[in-house]
């Protein structure tokens, strides 16, 4: 599948084994972190946050034995930037399926960049309950924060220019599992006009003046 316009791929930054060691480091950190594992429910952003987090909870089972619960978050109505979505956003659901109350809540998503879609992910957890602890972990984290948010567990941490953009590829969504780093293509170079034919000018020459004679006085 080709890069969206305008993008180009500039690196694979992951194949599909690398991000299953990686997702497979992300489950060992959260565990060594909560050894008691059943008071923390995972929550994954829409859309590749949640595939991301069942992904974890099943690596987490196999580890410890148990399998935290997993949720969906559809954060579309609480962005700071809806007015700009469109008249009719889709919107595709949020399912906690259990109460988040006193417990720890690790959200997941697959790119960290700005900090916007976190900050909506909290305002929305916010009106599910009271956890004790709100963590974040993502896949990829960019740079280039715009609010005071950090990842508590970061598959990959790299520094992007703003015209760079980093794509999450996974099987639940797209077919495989990649993540690429992807350049903006540059665009056109700007058109000259032609000259009509017949109409082309050559430069004006220079004219040589010559300074006027003097006259001789009459006698």
């Amino acid at each position: 599948m080709a890069p969206p316009a305008p993008f180009r791929e500039r690196q694979e930054l992951m194949d599909a084994d690398r991000l299953s060691r990686t997702l497979s480091r992300m489950a060992h950190e959260i565990l060594e972190r909560h050894p008691d594992i059943r008071g923390t429910v995972l929550v994954g952003v829409r859309t590749r946050g949640v595939p991301l987090a069942r992904r974890l909870a099943a690596r987490m089972k196999e580890a410890s034995g148990f399998e935290p619960p997993v949720g969906a978050l559809d954060i579309t109505l609480y962005r700071d930037d809806l007015t700009t979505v469109g008249p009719q956003p889709v919107l595709k659901g949020t399912d906690i399926p259990t109460s988040i109350d006193g417990r720890t809540v690790v959200l997941v998503d697959d790119v960290l960049f700005t900090g916007r879609t976190v900050r909506a992910a909290l305002d929305e957890l916010i009106d599910f309950g009271r956890p004790a602890r709100i963590e974040l972990a993502v896949l990829v984290d960019r740079g280039h924060r715009e609010l005071p948010i950090h990842a508590d567990y970061a598959g990959r941490t790299l520094t992007t220019t703003r015209e760079e953009t980093v794509q999450v590829r996974l099987k639940e969504e797209d077919g495989d599992d990649r993540v690429l780093l992807l350049e903006r293509t540059p665009g056109p170079a700007p058109r000259t006009r032609a000259a009509a034919p017949g109409k082309a000018r050559s430069p004006a020459r220079a004219r040589k003046r010559t300074p006027p004679r003097a006259r001789r006085p009459r006698r």
